[in-house]
């Protein structure tokens, strides 16, 4: 296997009880080139494992290996794509993407190429002089993307990249995430509270318990890659998961609740035409 998640256990200092178990005996394999998508409740642990891999935080047990190779430290290899775009307010949208080109030390007019070509792949040629101010939400984004892929990454990391989107503007950068996963063949490590958006961008689905995270389920899916829209197959899917996840939503409920929680008969019923999951 290409990434290989080998019994990792993650804990963080906690002023009351000394220290909170975040991951549990965490083992995954990942074939290259593979999109996977990890959902779960809040606090289970899904973004902690996106930063192992990224090489941010180091595992208290285990191992992360890329290619045979352990994982210890933040690479070229692996790049993080964030719910903020963190773009840099002060440069244009080219300058943004040529950032970490021009910090490898590549000429200047070579990375400028490079840039221009990954933000046309993005559909964002006709605003490389812009600034961040001047795009919306979701071009920002696009940017973000692009100024990742550049780098030419073997491990793309997005943590929950399209949250603060609204639908329509999410439903674009699908497609279009799916069309640079396709010409890139880049490994696609995505973390969502979105089911939706999972069961239809991946080809593997890993369900987290609440903390400490540990694989609940896994799940197979074809892609929006394979012509798959939004039907009764994908429902289906997006039911499984959603009734795999209700026990480990209501265990997160009753810890911040207390007493005050009253579980209510299917409280997590949606229509199937709605966003599953975008609450969870």
């Amino acid at each position: 296997m290409y990434l290989t998640i080998d019994g990792i256990v993650k804990s963080f200092p906690h002023k009351e009880n000394g220290h909170v178990k975040v991951l549990d005996n965490i083992s995954l394999d990942v074939e290259k080139g593979q999109f996977v998508s990890i959902v779960g409740p809040s606090g289970c642990g899904k973004s902690t494992l996106l930063y192992l891999i990224a090489g941010l935080e180091k595992a208290d047990q285990g191992e992360i290996r890329i290619a045979g190779k352990v994982v210890t430290d933040p690479g070229p290899d692996r790049v993080v794509v964030f719910q903020q775009d963190g773009l840099f307010p002060w440069l244009t949208v080219l300058d943004n993407v040529t950032y970490g080109l021009r910090l490898k030390g590549l000429p200047k007019k070579e990375a400028e190429d490079k840039a221009r070509e990954m933000l046309k792949m993005v559909h964002l040629s006709n605003f490389i002089d812009a600034y961040p101010h001047q795009l919306s939400g979701g071009m920002k984004q696009r940017v973000a993307i692009a100024r990742a892929l550049v780098m030419e990454p073997a491990i793309l990391l997005m943590d929950e990249p399209f949250a603060a989107l609204d639908e329509q503007t999410r439903m674009v950068l699908h497609n279009e995430l799916l069309e640079i996963w396709q010409k890139t063949k880049v490994t696609i490590f995505f973390v969502t509270h979105n089911i939706r958006e999972a069961v239809l961008l991946s080809e593997k689905i890993i369900v987290f318990e609440t903390r400490p995270g540990r694989i609940k389920e896994i799940y197979s899916s074809k892609t929006m890659k394979d012509g798959v829209m939004p039907n009764d197959v994908t429902f289906h899917l997006e039911k499984q998961i959603l009734a795999s996840l209700q026990g480990e939503i209501e265990k997160v409920l009753k810890e911040e609740m207390g007493d005050d929680y009253i579980f209510k008969t299917n409280p997590l019923h949606r229509d199937s035409s709605g966003d599953m999951g975008s609450h969870i």
